[in-house]
């Protein structure tokens, strides 16, 4: 079992936390490469209508599997989810496709932003439209409110994307998941290779995003300062597993969170036993 950090919660898990009918429900889902490898062991998060959930955890831990799992396109990578299930807004959704799953408003945000290097800016944008049906001027609409937001691309709308910014591909990565009119995007490690200010500008964007779009968050980040600065909620996954979960603020201030993932050490923290002690007492073995 999991340890709860959130000291509000009714229940004895994170899940006692969130709302009755999140509009993302991951239950106890394992997830196997190659037909032998286990990934994901009982893994179980919730993302309620409107908020962020940070996924956290180091490089390996098995943060873009799960949201792959959710979005489903572990297949490419011989991947499956074998036990479990993964529920929108109360409705089974394990078995759709990727491009059933964005035409009911999940849409994830690749690690590396994966943007179309030989078209511009705004043609890479226009391609987070292909599932819509609701015509071109409406497009042509939320372009423009993709523009307000970033103003950025709108000046660089011409150039090729492969020719960009780092940074500003996160923007067109994310631009280009809007376009889509998500009701919930899933983000993969958007700090990744990025200077620190202009993390934080992206940061900022989503959290307006959230605001005033009232899309839904799930947030997978190896920057744990960052995440829980935006975050709500979060899930510290480990090995496959989730160790920790509550409330941003009391993962924040937990000293273990502080030491193992935010890089502040206590005093009493600074031997190789107590490192090795609090890594058998952190991981869930039973």
């Amino acid at each position: 079992m999991s340890v709860v950090l959130d000291t509000d919660a009714e229940g004895a898990s994170g899940a006692g936390a969130e709302p009755a009918r999140p509009l993302l429900a991951v239950n106890n889902i394992e997830v196997i490469y190659d037909h032998v490898i286990l990934v994901l062991k009982g893994v179980s998060l919730s993302v309620p209508e409107g908020g962020i959930v940070a996924l956290l955890g180091a490089n390996g831990a098995g943060k873009t599997t799960t949201l792959k799992a959710v979005s489903n396109l572990l297949g490419a990578e011989r991947g499956e989810v074998t036990k479990g299930t993964i529920e929108l807004a109360g409705e089974r959704v394990e078995e759709l496709s990727p491009n059933a799953l964005v035409r009911r408003g999940v849409v994830q945000v690749m690690e590396g932003r994966h943007c179309f290097e030989h078209l511009t800016v705004e043609e890479n944008l226009l391609t987070g439209a292909y599932t819509r049906s609701d015509g071109g001027r409406a497009i042509a609409e939320d372009l423009e409110r993709v523009y307000r937001y970033f103003p950025r691309l709108k000046e660089r709308r011409t150039s090729l994307a492969g020719y960009i910014s780092g940074g500003e591909q996160q923007m067109c990565a994310i631009g280009r998941a809007l376009m889509a009119r998500p009701k919930m995007i899933l983000l993969d490690e958007p700090s990744m290779g990025l200077a620190p200010q202009l993390v934080e500008e992206i940061f900022e964007i989503v959290k307006q995003l959230n605001e005033t779009e009232g899309v839904s968050i799930l947030l997978a980040e190896q920057n744990t300062n960052i995440a829980l600065k935006y975050a709500k909620y979060g899930y510290i996954l480990e090995n496959g597993r989730i160790v920790l979960d509550g409330d941003a603020r009391a993962l924040r201030e937990n000293e273990d969170v502080k030491e193992f993932y935010l890089g502040i050490a206590g005093e009493d923290r600074k031997s190789f036993r107590n490192v090795k002690h609090y890594k058998r007492r952190k991981r869930w073995l039973s």
